[in-house]
């Protein structure tokens, strides 16, 4: 058995109000059309749902047991749509974003209260992962998205360019070369040096810079976190080099950032899951993450 939706509204509205008449009314249609819907639905199921006496309808036994049902399901409609309303205004979900610590630590925490603003009910959850782990996390869809730097080489991801910024060199205002607006590797000769930890793809560039110029760099302090190795060299342990956009946010009374040459550039992309389309949420987050770092380059 089959029943028709528009039979059993016709069957719950005239329950609730009293009448076909009244039922008509709350449906915007005849009295006569919601009688055939009735007459429809006692045909479908078998049996007689209200006693017709003189033009007036009163429900059988059968029809109060039915009722509760039938209000119960139009119920559970009704939550569907609320629910599907909110979600399609971000009245509600859960926004899963994975990010690199100095990432979260800087750049999130200036886009986040701008997209929270726009969508208060939105929860969002943030994991500082591996940059291996945070990789596979959006390609299996364990986050919605994530902030990954370039190069890329996956198929089961899909990046949008965010943000290219240079390599600087963070040091404090006191330090002699601090002088200099250009830091070269021939400069840095024998400055005891901050830089975040060997293996990634951006520590390898600037290994390759110093030994291009015949310079053995004096590594004093390896971290992985732009943060740490900016206050690092606030407190004078060493010249940080790293990315000038995160540098950026960590700067303070007493700190100089100086251009580091040779150039090395560092490249940020928002990333979803190649293995399925990016969700609604992920999509007005992106535009927020787009409109800051176009802020950021005029």
């Amino acid at each position: 058995m089959k029943l028709n939706l528009r039979s059993l509204e016709a069957f719950r509205e005239t329950m609730l109000s009293g009448s076909a008449t009244a039922a008509a009314g709350r449906m915007g249609l005849t009295q006569p059309a919601v009688s055939r819907l009735i007459a429809q639905l006692e045909q479908e199921i078998g049996f007689e749902l209200f006693y017709r006496e003189r033009g007036r309808l009163s429900p059988t036994p059968e029809a109060l047991i039915i009722y509760d049902e039938i209000d119960l399901a139009f119920g559970g409609l009704e939550r569907v749509d609320a629910l599907a309303r909110d979600i399609a205004a971000f009245n509600t979900g859960l926004l899963k974003i994975v990010a690199p610590p100095s990432l979260s630590e800087s750049v999130l925490s200036t886009i986040l209260p701008r997209f929270m603003a726009k969508f208060p009910k939105v929860r969002i959850a943030i994991e500082s992962r591996s940059t291996e782990t945070a990789r596979a996390m959006v390609a299996n869809r364990t986050v919605d998205c994530g902030f990954v730097k370039l190069p890329l080489d996956r198929s089961d991801i899909s990046t949008v360019t965010l943000s290219t910024s240079e390599t600087v060199c963070v040091l404090p205002d006191t330090h002699p070369l601090a002088a200099h607006e250009v830091l070269t590797p021939e400069l840095l000769r024998g400055e005891p040096l901050v830089l975040l930890g060997a293996g990634t793809w951006t520590r390898r560039q600037i290994d390759d810079a110093f030994r291009e110029r015949g310079v053995r760099p004096d590594v004093r302090v390896e971290t992985h976190t732009v943060g740490s190795a900016c206050a690092l060299a606030a407190g004078g342990l060493g010249v940080a080099v790293v990315n000038a956009l995160l540098a950026d946010n960590f700067a303070r009374p007493g700190v100089s950032i100086r251009v580091f040459r040779p150039q090395i550039l560092h490249e940020y992309a928002f990333m979803t899951s190649a293995l399925a389309p990016m969700n609604r949420l992920a999509a007005a987050f992106l535009d927020e993450a787009r409109n800051f770092f176009s802020e950021q380059t005029r």
